[in-house]
């Protein structure tokens, strides 16, 4: 497992809010590690397009609250609720919902489903 390459040179190309290859992450082959959790390389790459807010939130808020993430699975979504407006919503694997967060501004373009087991955070469909 390869730790996350925080600091490398901001990309020349422009980053992609609407993640259109987020459809070639169908597994992956390697893990990275963000803040002691092991994420994808479909993780790393909607982190690297722009969404790395939504993944560090994600990772804080499971490891550091303490109820309850002692969930086998959980299930995170980013729902838009407005122009420039969404919601971080977190599940238990049954629809249950555990935690919401909503945040007032993002340039997010793209709602996402994350899926949490095991000290792994990953796409939904890399699970």
């Amino acid at each position: 497992m390869k730790s996350y390459p925080y600091f490398l040179e901001v990309k020349k190309l422009k980053m992609d809010l609407e993640l259109k290859r987020l459809g070639e992450f169908i597994g992956t082959v390697e893990y990275y590690n963000v803040f002691n959790t092991h994420v994808t390389q479909g993780i790393c790459y909607i982190m690297e397009n722009g969404y790395s807010w939504f993944v560090t939130d994600v990772i804080a808020i499971i490891k550091f609250k303490p109820k309850p993430w002692r969930e086998p699975f959980l299930t995170v979504k980013l729902k838009m609720t407005a122009k420039n407006e969404a919601d971080m919503i977190i599940e238990d694997g049954d629809y249950n919902r555990l935690y919401r967060q909503h945040y007032d501004y993002t340039d997010a373009k793209r709602e996402l489903t994350l899926f949490y087991t095991g000290n792994v955070l990953m796409l939904s469909s890399e699970y």
